[in-house]
Parts: C-alpha cells; sequence; structure tokens
C-alpha cells in the first residue's frame, strides 16, 4: 500500500516538473500557455485529432499543442486529454486577460488539483490551487531550470495556503517569500513556518 502511494506520488511529482519544464520554455520564447491537470468541463477549439499521451515522456509533443490558443487538460495520470480548449470564466482579474481568467476559474473546479498558467506578457509561470496562487517562477531568472526539482518538493508543502489570494500577489509579489532565485512561494504561515525552518537546518 505504502509503495503504491509513493508511486502515486512520485508521478504527481513527474508531472508538475513536466509542466514547469515546459512552461519555462514556452515563457522564455515570450508565449503563453494554460494546463488543467484534472477533470473540467470544456468546449474544443480545434478537431482533437492528436489522441491521449503521456506528457512525461512526450515533452516536446505536448509543447507544441500547449501554445495552440486555449488550455491542454491532463489527468493525474500525466495523460494529455486534450488541447486547444475552452474553459468557461467564472471569475475575471481586473488588468489581465483571458488566459488569467480561465487559469483562475479552471483552479476553482472541485476535480482538479493543479492549474500552470505561463504568461507571455511578463514571462512568468503561476501556479494556482483552489482559485489561489501558491508558486510564481521567473522563466528569465538565470539558472531557474535547476531550481525547478526543489519548486516541485515545494509545491507539496505548501498547499493552497491563506496568503496568495489571486489579484493581489499578481500584483504583489513581496507577499510571498523566495527560497529558490526566481520563485516566489504564496502559502499559509505555518506551512512557510515549515519550509524555512527546514530550509535553515
Amino acid at each position: 500500500m505504502k509503495n503504491k502511494k509513493n508511486s502515486r506520488k512520485n508521478g504527481i511529482r513527474q508531472v508538475e516538473k513536466t509542466l514547469i519544464n515546459v512552461g519555462l520554455r514556452i515563457a522564455k520564447r515570450g508565449e503563453g500557455a494554460l494546463f488543467v491537470v484534472g477533470e473540467i468541463d470544456y468546449k474544443p477549439l480545434v478537431e482533437q485529432k492528436v489522441p491521449a499521451f503521456d506528457i512525461i515522456n512526450n515533452e516536446k509533443l505536448l509543447e507544441s499543442l500547449a501554445i495552440i490558443d486555449g488550455a491542454v487538460i491532463i489527468d493525474k495520470r500525466g495523460m494529455m486529454r486534450a488541447y486547444g480548449v475552452m474553459i468557461k470564466s467564472t471569475k475575471t482579474l481586473k488588468g489581465f486577460g483571458t488566459r488569467h481568467s480561465a487559469g483562475v476559474s479552471a483552479s476553482l473546479g472541485k476535480k482538479v488539483s493543479l492549474v500552470v498558467l505561463v504568461s507571455e506578457e511578463d514571462k512568468k509561470i503561476r501556479i494556482l490551487k483552489n482559485g489561489k496562487m501558491i508558486m510564481q517562477i521567473d522563466a528569465l531568472q538565470k539558472d531557474v531550470e535547476k531550481s525547478v526539482s526543489t519548486a516541485v518538493e515545494l509545491l507539496e508543502s505548501i498547499g493552497a495556503g491563506t496568503l496568495g489570494t489571486i489579484g493581489t500577489t499578481l500584483l504583489i509579489p513581496a507577499l510571498g517569500i523566495s527560497l529558490l532565485p526566481g520563485i516566489i512561494v504564496f502559502g499559509s504561515a505555518y506551512y512557510l513556518g515549515k519550509l524555512l525552518t527546514r530550509s535553515w537546518k
């Protein structure tokens, strides 16, 4: 049972790592993308000609589909289920485009575990859970790729904390704590305290 749980946890980490790595490449080129991990209602904007595939072993294919207008839907096992789809926005963000609104709305879905939003405007990756931003990664930070594995570990530790209400943190990243170069973490004081204590040891 423990081995199965660890295997599932490692699988989720690999999915998160893949999405961040692909997102960094897209952001560095000044393009945008939206990845939704979980189940959500959507409307295809393009004909779905590419069958489901494992994103961990097919990063290049994922990257090419991600830059098509719309979101990419991935299940929790890391299988790409749909691309170029529209997600109904239930939240709007003043000063931000439709991708941000769709990302925040998607992150509120009961069966959505994670949303990775790549912003073409500021070349940042924003990771959302439960309508809150929990991490922001600056694709232009030198050697940010070296911090991706640690960032994925932090994702599991912070959950969806009380800080990081979307709208505020997008504009004031100082509300988060930078534990890694180019990466700002948002979460409850309890989680951040634990992380800081662990990082000082």
